[in-house]
C-alpha cells in the first residue's frame, strides 16, 4: 500500500498496553470510533487477549498483533499460520533473514502483513555494542531494511528519525511503522530514539504506534483525537 493511499485516522495505532481483557475491552469502549487501529503486544496477549484480535477484526477495526517471532523457520511459519486466522492485519517478527523468510512464505494467500523488527526503539548505539553487534543503529536498521525488502517483508518497525534514510532503501513500496511517538507535552519514558507525531509523520512514517500518552490520559479519545488531528495536519 502506497502511503497516500492510508485514510488520516488509520494511521494511529493505540497500543493496549494494559493488564488483562477486561482492561482492554473498556479502553477500547472509552475510544469509541476515535481510534481504528489497535496493537496487542505481550502483555495482553499472555493475559489472554489473543482471542480480541477476531473481536476486534469483526467490529471492523485492525489489529496489529506485536509478538516479535523469532525461532526457527517451522516454528514461525506454525505461529504465522495462527495469527492470520485471527484476521489480524500486521504481525511483527525479528530482522533476521531466516526468520523473516519463513513468516513471508507462510503468510502467503492471507490479508496479513508482515512488519520486521530492525531495532528496537529503546536501543542506542551503546545497548547494540553491549550486545555484541559491531555495527551501530543506523548502519544496522539499513542492513536489515536492504535484506527484508529481498525476502519480501511487507513493512518494517523504526524509528521516525530512520525513516527518511529507509525510504531512500526502500522506496515507498513497504510501509513504515513507528512507535516510541510522544505528543510535545509527553515524558520520553523508557524511549530513547522518539518524536512527536507531525514531525514522525513529515519524516516518513506510515503508521504511528502511541501507548502511554492515550492509555494514561485523563480523556483518552481527546488524547486520541488530538494525535488524530496532528497526523491528518502532517498529512495534508
Amino acid at each position: 500500500m502506497q502511503s497516500a493511499e492510508i485514510a488520516p485516522r488509520d494511521r494511529l495505532i493505540v497500543a493496549l498496553d494494559l493488564p488483562d481483557v477486561g482492561a482492554a475491552e473498556a479502553m477500547i469502549a472509552r475510544l469509541g470510533d476515535a481510534v481504528t487501529f489497535y496493537k496487542i503486544g505481550y502483555q495482553l496477549g499472555f493475559a489472554g487477549g489473543l482471542p480480541l484480535v477476531r473481536k476486534l477484526a469483526d467490529r471492523g477495526k485492525k489489529v496489529f498483533v506485536d509478538l516479535k517471532l523469532h525461532d526457527i523457520g517451522n516454528t514461525v511459519s506454525r505461529g504465522v499460520e495462527s495469527v492470520a486466522k485471527l484476521g489480524a492485519t500486521f504481525l511483527t517478527v525479528h530482522a533476521y533473514p531466516q526468520t523473516m523468510k519463513a513468516a513471508a512464505e507462510a503468510r502467503a494467500g492471507s490479508g496479513l502483513k508482515i512488519l520486521a523488527v530492525t531495532v528496537l526503539t529503546s536501543y542506542d548505539d551503546g545497548d547494540l555494542h553491549a550486545a555484541g553487534y559491531r555495527l551501530g543503529v543506523s548502519d544496522l536498521v539499513e542492513a536489515r531494511a536492504q535484506q527484508a525488502q529481498v525476502l519480501g517483508i511487507d513493512g518494517l518497525v523504526c524509528s521516525a528519525a530512520e525513516a527518511v534514510s529507509l525510504h531512500k532503501i526502500v522506496g515507498h513500496r513497504m510501509v513504515l511503522v513507528t512507535p516510541g511517538i510522544r505528543p510535545a507535552d509527553s515524558g520520553a519514558g523508557d524511549q530513547k530514539r522518539i518524536m512527536t507525531p507531525g514531525r514522525a509523520i513529515a519524516a516518513g512514517s506510515d503508521y504511528l504506534v502511541v501507548g502511554r500518552p492515550v492509555l494514561e490520559a485523563t480523556d483518552p479519545k481527546a488524547a486520541a483525537e488530538a494525535i488524530q488531528a496532528e497526523i491528518k495536519q502532517a498529512v495534508a
